[in-house]
């Protein structure tokens, strides 16, 4: 038997196996992505991303287990940064996520950036296709410790959550341009620690003021629903505040259900088109495929399920070879 019908089939040593083939990029890799793509079952994708050491890892841990024991089936995706010695992942964090290994409902893939900026790995994004195919209901992603341009989270995912601390406070302002437009959920973790309260207050205000100059904008144009997104407080060492902070994830994704589903899944369809060219034409070509009208007839039919990102990816690059021939 194959390793994809291994895959296909449930087997959870032909997803670790499929999943590093995925990585490695080896040949025929983006095919089997596009047979993947078409058992995909509508996975919810959830982005943690922040400074580092705000949490991340202690609040993904909790979260998939509480979500494992209400009886989801959960991927977690682990970014790390690479050693600069063997080009692998430094697991530093992932200590903290012990608790989660063995369990039957639960999945934990880390993955080394090498060297792909945006505050994931490359292989991302196909990793979640991966989990997405195996069954699982739930994809968790952490991303490394990210700043201002470290924001690809937002194109992988559905919902992202920030995680900040109560040391925060300086670099919400300069962050603000960056993960503060990206965050459905702000996080406020170690919220035992002095000057939470603080932080919480800058961020909700940063927020009013956002608000108000957006209502004073609709007031000329057409108004459409937004989300504004929540400020909670955790703890997730003692597991304090994560009911909540999944409460309000869940709320983000009723909203996007209820108010925008077909913006939710073009946008969806746009980043997975967009990201799968980039691997294969590479950054310099982009310019000249992205704007043709052809382009835009994917994206439709990918929104559409007529077709999948990885077969109309290689449609678009061969075309674009043949006519510079």
């Amino acid at each position: 038997m194959s390793l994809l019908s291994r895959f296909l089939s449930g087997d959870r040593l032909a997803l670790a196996r499929m999943i590093t083939y995925i990585e490695d990029r080896a040949p025929g890799y983006h095919e089997a992505l596009a047979r993947i793509f078409a058992h995909r079952r509508g996975a919810y994708r959830v982005g943690v991303t922040g400074p580092p050491g705000a949490g991340k890892s202690s609040l993904v841990n909790r979260l998939a287990l509480k979500l494992a024991n209400e009886g989801h089936q959960v991927g977690v995706v682990a970014v790390d940064p690479s050693s600069p010695f063997t080009g692998g992942a430094l697991l530093g964090d992932r200590v903290r996520m012990q608790s989660l290994y063995g369990l039957p409902g639960v999945f934990v893939r880390s993955m080394a950036t090498r060297g792909s900026p945006g505050g994931l790995a490359a292989a991302t994004r196909d990793v979640c296709v991966a989990f997405e195919g195996f069954g699982f209901d739930l994809i968790l992603v952490e991303t490394v410790g990210v700043g201002q341009v470290e924001l690809d989270v937002a194109s992988v995912c559905d919902t992202v959550i920030v995680v900040f601390v109560p040391e925060s406070g300086d670099a919400i302002q300069a962050m603000k341009s960056g993960l503060m437009e990206i965050a459905d959920v702000f996080c406020i973790n170690k919220a035992d620690r002095p000057g939470a309260e603080r932080v919480k207050a800058e961020l909700e205000s940063i927020l009013e003021v956002k608000q108000e100059i957006r209502r004073s904008a609709a007031k000329s144009t057409a108004s459409t629903p937004h989300w504004n997104p929540p400020v909670l407080t955790t703890v997730a060492v003692d597991d304090e505040g994560t009911d909540g902070l999944w409460e309000a994830t869940q709320s983000h994704r009723r909203f996007h259900d209820a108010a925008d589903p077909n913006g939710v899944v073009r946008r969806r369809a746009r980043a997975d088109l967009t990201l799968s060219l980039a691997e294969l034409a590479r950054l310099r070509m982009e310019d000249q495929i992205l704007v043709a009208a052809e382009f835009e007839q994917a994206v439709e039919q990918i929104a559409t399920a007529q077709a999948d990102p990885y077969t109309l990816a290689r449609r678009l690059f061969d075309a674009w070879c043949r006519s510079r021939e």
